[in-house]
């Protein structure tokens, strides 16, 4: 069977997007927990926080440099695969890609060093400080990449030039794009989220293994409380985000719907499997009109069919419809092992309950699989186009011939499966290692408290308490 060269950048776009995507959004919630971690050592003096702040950091500094390489990477293909949607979009993309380079990526690199390496040196105050400004520029990244994705997707304070290219009449408009603010938050907390499983992960596994570990008790005890809280507030986020999405993107909609027939007290669609040919979802199982009461709000709320739109200007629904389940599913199972979590806390077994450190290592991956299928929703949702209603990815490809595109693709596939391959198992080896608490690097005069209760106030005094008081 002949691919053509259209097929082939598409799906070298796909897998290079899909080992980027899950880099990010672990580094992300991870530069957060880093500070959080340092400001509870600073504010509490257990030493248990600086322990796990060490442990993680060296996780997160070989996460942040497999990001940035496939980030690269994915650039390139701009240039090569797609370079007619570079000259189209440059002006209003270029940019913005551009400020993201200089607010975020800057203030990443410039105090990472400072942050893996820094706290003998510089001291515990500035250190916390260059621990803040690196979570502060992962949530400046994800900013402007989500409002480049969302203009993509929405398009806002835009003009067409003479040569046909957009340009931007208004960047506030441009960069605050109808679906952007809904968009970044469904992102940021999916990243909260997935940072919080893989912690509470790696902790349950310790705690399987000694229960005693206070380490382990400490990250698991704090990833709980995020999936108990964050978890249903993202059902909620991606409640209001599915309305936004329903008024600029109706024909997503009714692919995640599985939707042909427009009507209203539409019914919702739990299972099925949505032909596209037939234009029907064989085997559906429904609940009726669920589907307009959480679209609309409204038990008879009309929605949309993919009837309603021509052939070649709908999604494929079977992967939108499925994508979109997966998400929903583990989200449901986040917020379930939450409740869980809340349950055995209330009863003082949160690290006695070993069904539930059991499923909480199973969910370990399960915010990456998440967004990874939220990824492929949005972007397989948005087909035929680039530019929701502007621009179709066939406009868009370089005029490449088929062998070429291949021939990079199986390279990217090899090198990917090798390097990130070795990344990701060095990664998982190093969470094996149980956290234990061990001297770490200190400023000159301050000793580290084996207790972990000396308040930080009393260890940064002017005169160094001996160690073992």
């Amino acid at each position: 069977m002949d691919i053509d060269a259209l097929t082939l950048a598409r799906f070298q776009f796909a897998f290079t997007v899909t080992f980027h995507i899950v880099f990010p959004a672990f580094s992300i919630g991870l530069a957060s927990y880093l500070a959080v971690l340092e400001a509870l050592w600073l504010r509490t003096g257990r030493a248990v926080y600086l322990d796990l702040f060490t442990y993680w950091k060296k996780i997160f500094a070989l996460a942040f440099g497999m990001g940035v390489v496939s980030g690269l990477v994915m650039s390139y293909q701009f240039g090569t695969n797609w370079s007619v949607f570079s000259d189209k979009t440059g002006p209003v993309l270029g940019p913005l890609m551009g400020y993201e380079v200089l607010s975020a990526f800057f203030l990443e690199a410039g105090f990472l060093g400072v942050m893996l390496f820094g706290l003998k040196r510089v001291g515990p105050t500035l250190h916390m400080f260059a621990t803040l400004m690196v979570a502060i520029g992962t949530l400046f990244s994800a900013f402007w990449i989500l409002s480049v994705n969302s203009w993509m997707q929405t398009p806002a304070g835009y003009a067409m030039n003479a040569k046909g290219q957009f340009i931007a009449v208004d960047w506030w408009a441009v960069v605050f794009n109808p679906s952007f603010p809904y968009r970044l938050v469904h992102m940021v907390l999916a990243a909260y989220l997935t940072t919080a499983f893989v912690v509470g992960a790696t902790g349950a596994f310790h705690l399987l293994r000694n229960r005693r570990n206070e380490g382990a008790r400490v990250m698991f005890s704090m990833a709980m409380w995020m999936a108990a809280l964050v978890a249903p507030l993202q059902v909620v986020a991606g409640d209001i985000h599915g309305i936004n999405t329903l008024q600029h993107q109706p024909a997503k909609i009714a692919a995640m719907e599985g939707h042909f027939e427009t009507q209203k007290g539409a019914p919702l669609i739990l299972f099925g499997w949505p032909d596209m040919a037939g234009e029907v979802t064989r085997y559906a199982i429904e609940i009726p009109k669920l589907g307009s009461v959480i679209l609309t709000h409204d038990w008879n709320g009309e929605v949309k069919g993919l009837k309603a739109w021509p052939k070649e200007l709908r999604p494929n629904a079977a992967i939108v419809f499925w994508s979109f389940r997966v998400m929903v599913g583990i989200g449901m199972l986040m917020v379930a092992v939450g409740l869980w979590s809340l349950w055995t806390r209330w009863h003082g077994t949160l690290f006695e309950a070993p069904w539930l450190h059991r499923l909480a290592v199973l969910m370990g991956p399960a915010g990456f699989v998440a967004v990874v299928a939220g990824w492929i929703t949005t972007e397989v949702g948005r087909q035929p186009y680039t530019v929701y209603g502007l621009l179709t990815t066939a406009q868009s490809a370089s005029p490449l011939a088929a062998p070429a595109v291949a021939a990079s693709l199986i390279a990217f596939i090899v090198v990917y499966f090798f390097v990130f391959g070795a990344g990701t198992l060095y990664i998982l080896r190093m969470m094996a290692k149980a956290p234990e608490g061990h001297e770490p690097d200190l400023p000159p005069g301050i000793p580290l408290r084996a207790s972990g209760i000396t308040p930080v106030t009393a260890v940064l005094g002017d005169a160094p308490l001996a160690a073992g008081e």
